[in-house]
């Protein structure tokens, strides 16, 4: 029979052994000639040393090979090697995350204020206006009286004075609590989304709906909507503020739940009550939206750097 590496081992192991020397190498706990270890093992044998000689053994790895790096796999490109080098953490990519969705909402209000802006979805529109109307009796909103008592509180919720005090009672809590950098963020987040509904209110200039009674009463331009617009700064960043002290999952969802729900309320009461074209609510919730994501990302920046 051929010689085998195992046999080779054994040979070594035995002249070095009967001549009184200690195996070395790779695997120090050789102890008797067939190569297994006390354990019963075989383990990776690279060098046997004897009377001060060392000898390779055919067949198995040197020391220096096993403490190699193993090459990189075949296939793997240089940025994916990067991207599992980098690691990133679940706070580093909130950001980006946050970043990419507003720019997914300014692209989708930027379509949707093209689309306005040539009629192209008038139809649609006034369809599903009447659809919250009783059939036939256009001035009747659809359901029950108290149904459009509730509407106007929801409504009354994205209304100036009801944000004002808002802003203000938060910021005050938050000024108190000795967290200045979100009461910042807060007055930043109101702020710019009034400089915002302002500005994109007088640039479009569209019309109140005519197609039924005002159950409200309205004194600006349609589009977008600034209950809903203002609805979704302040209340998703006051959301995301509050959520972000919370150290459970499921507050931290509930906060975040409660913030949307509030956000649609709010838009939906302003259609149902026939002041406002649903594009208008819409593009409202895209540009609050997108505000609000910028507004957290720069507070996630500033807690880094105050740490």
């Amino acid at each position: 029979m051929g010689a085998t590496p195992d046999r080779d081992l054994a040979l070594h192991a035995g002249g070095c052994l009967g001549a009184g020397a200690r195996p070395v190498g790779a695997d120090a706990d050789l102890r008797t000639a067939s190569g297994r270890t006390a354990g019963g093992d075989r383990g990776p044998r690279g060098r046997l040393s004897c009377g001060g000689r060392s000898a390779e053994v055919p067949g198995h790895p040197r020391r220096s090979d096993l403490t190699q790096t193993p090459p990189r796999p075949a296939g793997v490109s240089g940025w994916q090697r990067w991207l599992h080098g980098t690691r990133l953490q679940p706070v580093e990519l909130l950001p980006i995350a946050l970043l990419g969705g507003a720019a997914a909402s300014v692209w989708t209000f930027l379509a949707l204020a093209s689309e306005v802006s040539e009629g192209d979805t008038r139809a649609l529109d006034e369809r599903l206006l009447l659809a919250l109307r009783t059939p036939g009796v256009p001035s009747d909103p659809l359901g029950p009286p108290w149904l459009e008592e509730a509407a106007r509180d929801f409504t009354a919720l994205g209304g100036t004075g009801v944000m004002v005090f808002l802003v203000v009672a938060v910021t005050c809590f938050l000024a108190l609590a000795r967290r200045r950098a979100e009461a910042v963020i807060l007055v930043v987040a109101s702020l710019g989304a009034t400089g915002l509904e302002l500005v994109l209110k007088g640039w479009y200039d569209r019309p109140r709906p005519d197609l039924v009674p005002h159950a409200a009463r309205v004194f600006s331009a349609s589009f977008p909507s600034g209950h809903a617009t203002m609805s979704a700064a302040v209340f998703l960043t006051i959301g995301a503020l509050l959520a972000s002290t919370q150290p459970e999952r499921r507050i931290k969802i509930y906060i975040a739940s409660l913030a949307v729900l509030l956000t649609t309320m709010v838009g939906v009461s302003r259609v149902y009550l026939g002041v406002h074209w649903p594009t208008d609510v819409l593009a409202g919730w895209t540009v609050g939206a997108a505000w609000a994501a910028i507004c957290w990302a720069a507070a996630i920046r500033l807690r880094r750097t105050d740490t």
